[in-house]
């Protein structure tokens, strides 16, 4: 019988313990920043942290809260930077200096070369390797933003960056915000391989 009031007693606490977090969750949600969204939806959404900030949405929040200037975003180039600045009125500015565009590339693993040591894999931030502990990794080219995070982990520099020939059906990856999801790259013809990504 003390079994069984104890399993109540524990039944009843978790049902109003539940009840007080999904009204706390409805009722003290808080609300995200619009504008915060408005300037995260104009950058290129590649995580690469090249304008200091671990990611586009933080570098997002950077702007809006003016903690942050609108031309360090490498990846979004001299058109991000005038798409935010008429976003929030602002003058348009050049690329901050160690900001240079870059054209557009994936990675590819020479797999050959490849020891499958995972530290690639641990440096994407878009999960776009593939691969496991001491077996070969490969790239996921569709995936791929271009961020160039995971050539500095490598220790066998087995990591090149392809350049993308830019196609009508691929144009719309540098444009995550007009575009719902990200299209396949097609490498030129000159850095295609059989294993290319």
């Amino acid at each position: 019988m003390d079994v069984l009031t104890a399993i109540a007693i524990l039944t009843l606490g978790a049902a109003l313990l539940g009840a007080a977090l999904g009204f706390a969750a409805v009722h003290f949600r808080v609300e995200g920043n619009p504008l915060t969204e408005k300037i995260a939806a104009l950058l290129p959404q590649t995580q690469c942290g090249q304008c200091g900030y671990p990611g586009c949405k933080p570098y997002a929040e950077a702007i809006a809260q003016g903690g942050a200037d609108i031309n360090l975003c490498a990846p979004g180039g001299e058109d991000g930077v005038r798409k935010i600045a008429e976003l929030l009125g602002l003058e348009i500015k050049p690329l901050a200096e160690g900001a240079a565009q870059k054209p557009p590339a994936v990675a590819r693993i020479v797999e050959d070369r490849c020891i499958g040591c995972t530290l690639c894999i641990q440096a994407c931030p878009v999960d776009a390797i593939v691969g496991a502990a001491k077996q070969m990794h490969t790239v996921i080219s569709s995936l791929c933003t271009g961020c160039e995070l995971c050539l500095p982990p490598c220790p066998e520099n087995c990591i090149e960056m392809l350049p993308v020939q830019e196609t009508t059906e691929n144009w719309a990856w540098r444009y995550p915000a007009r575009v719902p999801a990200l299209p396949p790259l097609a490498l030129s013809p000159a850095a295609s391989g059989e294993n290319s990504c």
